[in-house]
C-alpha cells in the first residue's frame, strides 16, 4: 500500500536548476514496483552534481555512452556501476543537453522493508539493520534491485512513482560531499551535499582517498 502523507508531482519538479531541487528532494518518496513487489524510501540525503559547472562530476568532461542519460530530459534515472563495487542512482533534473542530477546518497524504507532486507541480506552474513537498508548509494540500489538496465528509466511512468510530502519543506543540513577530491571535495566551494539533520539513516561523511571524481 501508497504510504500517506505524500501526494503527486509532475515533470516540472526537476525541470530546474539542480542546486533548487537537491534540498526539495528530501522528504520525498521514491518508489519501484517489480513482479517480487515493490520498495518505497523516503529521502534522507542527496548530492547535487553540475556538469560543466562541477568538476566533481563525470560529466563535467562531455557527453559518452556510459553518461549519456544524465544528458537527457529530467524526471529520469541515471544508473552506473561506482569504482566496479555497486550501482548507484542519480535522478536526472534541469534539461536536456544539461547534465545536472542528484545521487541519492540515502533514504529510510517506508514500503517494502521485508523485500528490502531480503535484496541486502543476499550480500550478507550478518543481519541488516532497519537504518542501514538504504543507507548509502550502494544500498539504496540494492534495495531497488537497480543494474545498468534501469538506466533511463522514467520516474513518471513504468515501475517508478515519484511524490512529494504533505509536510512542510525540510530546512536541510548541508556540507561537503562524500569521497570526492580536489577542489570539488572543498565544503566552502562545493557544499553540495545535503540531507535531514538527525536522521540515523544519513551516510558517514568520508573525504577522498583519492583524485578521482565521483561520478554525478
Amino acid at each position: 500500500m501508497m504510504p500517506s502523507g505524500f501526494r503527486h508531482t509532475d515533470r516540472s519538479f526537476f525541470e530546474r536548476d539542480v542546486l533548487e531541487v537537491a534540498p526539495d528532494l528530501l522528504g520525498c518518496l521514491l518508489r519501484r514496483s517489480g513482479a517480487d513487489g515493490t520498495v518505497a524510501i523516503r529521502i534522507t540525503e542527496v548530492e547535487a552534481y553540475a556538469g560543466e559547472r562541477d568538476p566533481g562530476a563525470h560529466s563535467y568532461r562531455g557527453k559518452t555512452a556510459r553518461n549519456a542519460t544524465i544528458f537527457g530530459p529530467a524526471g529520469h534515472i541515471y544508473c552506473y556501476f561506482s569504482y566496479g563495487l555497486h550501482y548507484a542512482i542519480n535522478l536526472v533534473t534541469t534539461g536536456v543537453g544539461k547534465p545536472y542530477g542528484c545521487l541519492v546518497r540515502a533514504g529510510r524504507v517506508v514500503e517494502g522493508e521485508e523485500l528490502a532486507r531480503i535484496r541486502r541480506q543476499s550480500r550478507r552474513r550478518s543481519p541488516v539493520s532497519e537504518r542501514d537498508l538504504a543507507r548509502g548509494p550502494g544500498r539504496v540500489a540494492q534495495a531497488f534491485a537497480v543494474t545498468l538496465a534501469d538506466d533511463g528509466d522514467d520516474l513518471f511512468g513504468g515501475e517508478w512513482e515519484f511524490r512529494i510530502p504533505d509536510a512542510p519543506r525540510i530546512t536541510p543540513a548541508i556540507g561537503p560531499r562524500v569521497g570526492v577530491s580536489g577542489v570539488a571535495g572543498d565544503g566552502a566551494e562545493f557544499p553540495w551535499r545535503f540531507w535531514v539533520p538527525g536522521d540515523p539513516t544519513v551516510s558517514a561523511y568520508r573525504p577522498a582517498k583519492s583524485r578521482r571524481p565521483v561520478p554525478g
